[in-house]
C-alpha cells in the first residue's frame, strides 16, 4: 500500500514538475512554449517562469530597441516576455496564437476584449480613408459635388433626398444575379463605394461581404483579417483587410454595428469569398446599431447598377490601352487583373478603386 501511494505521490510530483510558470500563475508546458515562441522571446525567464530581467529595464538595454506598440496580444497579457505582432493582429490566421493556443490551451489565452482593442487600434494606425466621394457622383448621376461634405449622413441631404425619390418612382426590386459590365451583382443587395456589398437577414442581423468586382480585380486573396467577434465597427471606418502576396488592401465597413459572426470557412480558405463571394465567401456579420441612415448611404435599385458601370469605366482608365485587347471580345473583364497586370501599382489601385491606403 505504501509503495503505492510513494509512487502515486512521485507520478504527482513529476506531473507538477513538468509544468512551469510564465507570468505569476500561469501553467505551461516549457519545451512546448519554447517550440513555438522560438528560444529568443523566453532567453530571459528561468524554468520556474522568474524573469531574470524585466521587461521594461530589458527594452532599455537592448541596442536600437524601442517599446513599439505592435506587442503581441500574448506579451500584452503577460504570457511570453517579448514579441512583436507580425500579423498585422489577424489573430484568426495566427499561425503563432494557434500554436501558442495548442500548447497552453484556451483557457490562459488573451481575452477576447484585449484582442479587440488592439485590432481597432492596429487598423486605425496602419490605414486611412483616401477619398470621401459623394456616392451619387460615383454613380454618374450628378456631376458636383464631387466630394461628401456632410460625412455620409445622406438621410440629411436635401440633394439625396430629391434624387432618391426620383430614383424610386416605380422601381420594383428583384432577386437573383445581374451581370452589370461582366460583374455579377445581386439585385437585393446593398453596396458601398468601397465594393462591400449588405444584406439584411431575416432575424435583422447584417450580412456583409466583398464583392465580384473586387474579387476579378485583386484575384483571390491569400488571407483575410476580419474583425474578431464584439468589436464594434462605424460605417465607412476600415472593417475587414484584403492580403495577396503581403500587399494589403484595407476596406472600409458599410454599416455600423457589432460584429456577431465571422465565417471560418472564408478563414480556412480565403479563396471561398473569390469564387463565391454573395453566398459561400460572405465575411462576417452584424448587429446593427442604426441600419435606416447606414442605408441611405448605399447603392441599392437601379444606381447599383449605373454605379458599377462607372467603376468598370475608372478601372479600363486606370490600366490603359493595354487592357483594350482583353475586353474587346464582347466586354467581359478577365478574372484576377492584377495578377495579369502586375505592373499596376498596388497602392495606386486600392487607393483609387477602394478609396482606402496604407499609412505611410
Amino acid at each position: 500500500m505504501k509503495t503505492n501511494e510513494s509512487k502515486s505521490k512521485k507520478e504527482k510530483k513529476k506531473s507538477i514538475d513538468s509544468k512551469r510558470l510564465i507570468g505569476i500563475d500561469q501553467p505551461f508546458d516549457y519545451q512546448k512554449v519554447v517550440a513555438v515562441t522560438g528560444p529568443e522571446y523566453v532567453q530571459n525567464l528561468q524554468h520556474d517562469g522568474v524573469a531574470l530581467v524585466p521587461y521594461e529595464k530589458l527594452k532599455k538595454n537592448l541596442p536600437g530597441f524601442y517599446l513599439s506598440e505592435d506587442k503581441c496580444v500574448w506579451m500584452r497579457a503577460g504570457v511570453i516576455n517579448l514579441r512583436l505582432c507580425d500579423y498585422d493582429y489577424d489573430c484568426y490566421n495566427c499561425p503563432f496564437d494557434q500554436a501558442m493556443i495548442s500548447a497552453m490551451g484556451e483557457k490562459i489565452a488573451p481575452d477576447q476584449g484585449e484582442r479587440q482593442a488592439h485590432w481597432l487600434r492596429h487598423v486605425k494606425e496602419k490605414y486611412k480613408i483616401a477619398a470621401r466621394p459623394c456616392i451619387h457622383f460615383l454613380s454618374g448621376r450628378i456631376a458636383s459635388p464631387e466630394e461628401c461634405s456632410g460625412n455620409y449622413k445622406c438621410d440629411h441631404c436635401t440633394v439625396h433626398e430629391l434624387l432618391e425619390k426620383e430614383a424610386h418612382a416605380g422601381i420594383s426590386v428583384k432577386s437573383g444575379y445581374k451581370n452589370v459590365s461582366g460583374y455579377r451583382m445581386v439585385e437585393n443587395y446593398y453596396y458601398h463605394f468601397g465594393h462591400s456589398w449588405v444584406h439584411i437577414e431575416d432575424d435583422g442581423r447584417i450580412k456583409v461581404g466583398v464583392d465580384d468586382f473586387s474579387s476579378k480585380v485583386l484575384g483571390a486573396a491569400d488571407a483575410i483579417n476580419l474583425p474578431p467577434k464584439g468589436v464594434f465597427l462605424k460605417q465607412g471606418e476600415i472593417g475587414y483587410v484584403l492580403t495577396r502576396n503581403d500587399k494589403k488592401a484595407p476596406i472600409q465597413s458599410p454599416v455600423s454595428g457589432t460584429v456577431c459572426s465571422v465565417n471560418d470557412k472564408v478563414l480556412k480558405q480565403p479563396a471561398v469569398a473569390h469564387d463565391d463571394p454573395y453566398h459561400d465567401g460572405w465575411l462576417f456579420m452584424l448587429d446593427p446599431a442604426n441600419i435606416k441612415p447606414d442605408l441611405e448611404g448605399l447603392y441599392s435599385g437601379k444606381e447599383c447598377f449605373q454605379w458599377m458601370e462607372k467603376e468598370s469605366q475608372n478601372l479600363h482608365e486606370l490600366l490603359g490601352p493595354s487592357y483594350k485587347q482583353l475586353t474587346a471580345t464582347g466586354g467581359e473583364p478577365i478574372d484576377d487583373i492584377y495578377g495579369h497586370f502586375p505592373e499596376i501599382n498596388w497602392d495606386r489601385l486600392v487607393r483609387i478603386l477602394f478609396r482606402t491606403a496604407e499609412k505611410h
